[in-house]
């Protein structure tokens, strides 16, 4: 039989190295909010968005939430906190670039590291 030490020690290692694991990846996330009605102005290339978790959101409870007032909406959470929102104008359109938003993504890496 380990002695009981040894145990802990393996448990304690396994704990901290699941705290820096979900740490170093995940913190950063692009939610793009939209609707079905909206399908046709749905902002495509958000899934080519590099260094950042995407997640996309239809629930109306989700984007009641989080203040969502106009779709489509893009929304940069940085540890579950918003960092930045990217709403759509009259013509349900974002006007933000894959490049303006992969730059601000690309800030949030460099504050992580």
């Amino acid at each position: 039989m380990k002695p009981i030490y040894k145990i802990w020690t393996a448990y304690i290692l396994l704990i901290i190295f699941m705290i820096i694991a979900g740490t170093s990846y995940g913190q950063i996330v692009v939610t793009h909010f939209n609707a079905e009605w909206n399908e046709l102005n749905k902002t495509e290339w958000v899934d080519e968005l590099e260094k950042c978790e995407i997640t996309h959101v239809q629930c109306p409870e989700k984007i009641k939430k989080h203040k969502v007032k106009v779709l489509p909406t893009i929304i940069v959470f940085k540890d579950g906190e918003e960092i930045y929102r990217f709403e759509a104008d009259l013509s349900f359109k974002i006007a933000a670039t894959k490049e303006e938003l992969q730059e601000y993504v690309n800030e949030l890496v460099k504050d992580v590291h």
